[in-house]
């Protein structure tokens, strides 16, 4: 068989790994009159889990703030489990950086939306992410600070 017949690249599973919805502030938030600045986080994490299996981990912090209050403050983890195989390293780092959140992410939106709804405030949705663009920008960054800590000598 050859190299491209023996490679695999498989959800195995979606999951939560944790998830959290906090409103402090809440039922007098809902007599107020307010205008929310909202501030969304993501970064992701990958985990070696056996010689072919990897799990990608992504979290999402989404807060709502009015003022100094804190109008609400949605956490949640999303993980993927995937079998893969037949990739060289930096393919598989590509595979991870870039298809994987894909996979995961559809999830981690409808979670963060459920949550703001369940806490009945105006529907929440997650804009689309170019993961594709992020890995480059992250790879970039690593390229430029491997310059900086080995610079070349004259």
């Amino acid at each position: 068989m050859s190299e491209e017949e023996q490679r695999q690249f498989a959800i195995q599973r979606i999951y939560t790994k944790d998830i959290s919805f906090e409103a402090p502030n809440s039922p007098l938030v809902f007599k107020e009159q307010w205008k929310p600045e909202i501030n969304v986080g993501l970064g992701n994490t990958v985990n070696k889990i056996a010689e072919d299996t990897y799990e990608l981990v992504m979290k999402v912090t989404v807060e709502a703030k009015d003022g100094d209050k804190t109008v609400f403050l949605v956490e949640v983890q999303q993980a993927g489990l995937f079998a893969v195989q037949g990739f060289q390293p930096q393919e598989l780092d590509a595979l991870m950086g870039i298809a994987a959140p894909n996979v995961v992410f559809p999830y981690v939106r409808e979670a963060v939306s459920d949550l703001v709804n369940r806490g009945s405030f105006p529907q929440f949705v997650l804009q689309p992410v170019n993961f594709e663009a992020l890995y480059a920008q992250q790879m970039q960054a690593n390229a430029q600070q491997q310059g900086e800590q080995n610079p070349t000598v004259q």
